[in-house]
């Protein structure tokens, strides 16, 4: 018996490719998964940023589990290749860690993934398909990932590419909220401007290569898809554009800005998030034209990003050291089973033996009754619970030989 995860996420799979991985609808994969993948205990997370799938398993899973998520996405198994990761026991405490301590995010330290898991986890709770392995790991994961966050101050100034070019903007346009925004690009640094337009509660357009992307990008992610050819005839359209591609050319050129703000009564700024750059530098000299590259807003965010990276380590060395506590922790729930049944057993044999001491005492007073009943009680526990306790220190040292002389000692017999 053991944690897996099975995820995809922005490291392995595009946002467009990412999106095909998804769950429509959260309520009937929990169903699913409950039925089909034969999981008890489980949690689904899911963020424009990574679908996973967290289960304690009696029996290896896996294979149920990928066949119930290619039948929800509709997709053929091979088809999740290179895409899907798979973590095991430790592997999967730590992972866990480092996404609640925000080291597994787009961006270092980003605190938005803490509240997305956290509320998981309550969906879960809510829809019954966690249980005390899975609430366990998850409520410690979540304490743990606060402590590091808070001691470290790794989300402290939390600044992106992205949020800094929105920053700027809204520090270069009056009423931005009243403009018309256009986001060119489907990637990383889209979504990181994405994200950041959409908790600061700007509405915009996005416009990729292919409808498809747009579309995909626009239901995963935000913002209202628009066609790439009418972009490319009509930025006149638009005041404010955030280019964020990889195309090997220039999308914005001198000439096609240059016609739009003939048709303009404002100027426009434009911030090219792409690498290489997409936007013709020569667009700059344009009267009524804001314009930034890449380099520049990378140069205003290093100082944060140099500290939060520095932190890392940091990090990581208390992420290290719990992992081995999660890991103890769990072990002992494995036995857990095994010492309320003995504890029970026991109980049921004390009680069962002061009946019968009672009725041969013919003890009618209600005080002595008492008085006999919590010394039968305190000599059990006094006996029982040190090698409980061993037992439950034998579990977190992975003492199999001892757990199984016990389990036999007592004739447990799990069901």
């Amino acid at each position: 018996m053991s944690i897996v995860n099975a995820r995809v996420t922005f490291r392995s799979s595009p946002v467009h490719v990412l999106e095909k991985f998804t769950f429509k609808d959260l309520e009937s994969a929990y169903e699913s998964f409950r039925t089909y993948a034969d999981l008890d205990e489980f949690v689904i997370l899911q963020t424009c940023n990574r679908v996973e799938v967290f289960a304690f398993v009696k029996n290896q899973s896996m294979d149920k589990i990928k066949k119930t998520w290619a039948s929800l996405s509709g997709l053929e198994e091979s088809a999740f290749g290179q895409n899907f990761e798979i973590s095991e026991s430790v592997e999967v405490y730590e992972h866990l860690l480092k996404l609640t301590s925000g080291l597994d995010s787009m961006v270092l330290g980003e605190e938005q993934i803490l509240g997305q898991i956290k509320e998981s986890i309550a969906t879960a709770r809510k829809l019954k398909t966690s249980g005390g392995h899975i609430n366990t790991l998850f409520d410690d994961a979540i304490r743990i990932g606060t402590r590091v966050r808070n001691s470290t101050g790794i989300s402290k100034g939390t600044i992106s590419v992205g949020s800094m070019a929105v920053k700027l903007a809204e520090e270069n346009i009056d009423e931005l909220k009243s403009k018309k925004i256009l986001l060119i690009g489907t990637g990383e640094a889209a979504t990181l401007v994405a994200k950041s337009l959409i908790k600061r509660g700007y509405g915009f357009f996005v416009t990729s290569r292919t409808m498809q992307r747009a579309q995909a990008f626009s239901e995963t992610v935000g913002g209202k898809p628009v066609g790439f050819e009418e972009i490319m005839e009509g930025f006149s359209n638009y005041d404010l554009l955030f280019v964020a591609t990889v195309a090997p050319y220039f999308l914005v050129t001198y000439d096609r800005i240059k016609e739009a703000l003939k048709n303009k009564k404002t100027g426009m700024m434009i911030l090219d998030l792409s690498n290489p750059r997409t936007v013709d530098e020569k667009v700059a000299t344009i009267h009524g034209i804001k314009m930034m590259n890449l380099d520049q807003i990378a140069e205003m965010v290093d100082k944060n990003l140099r500290y939060r990276t520095a932190q890392r380590t940091n990090a990581q060395k208390i992420i290290s050291e719990e992992t081995q506590v999660i890991e103890a922790h769990m072990k002992r729930l494995e036995v857990e089973p095994v010492v309320k049944e003995i504890f029970k057993d026991i109980d049921s044999r004390r009680v069962r033996e002061l009946r019968k001491a009672l009725a041969m005492l013919g003890e009618k007073d209600q005080q002595k009754i008492k008085i006999i009943e919590d010394l039968t009680v305190a000599v059990v526990e006094g006996i029982i619970s040190e090698p409980m306790n061993n037992l439950r220190r034998a579990s977190e040292q992975s003492d199999d030989d001892l757990l199984k002389a016990a389990t036999k000692l007592f004739d447990y017999r799990k069901k």
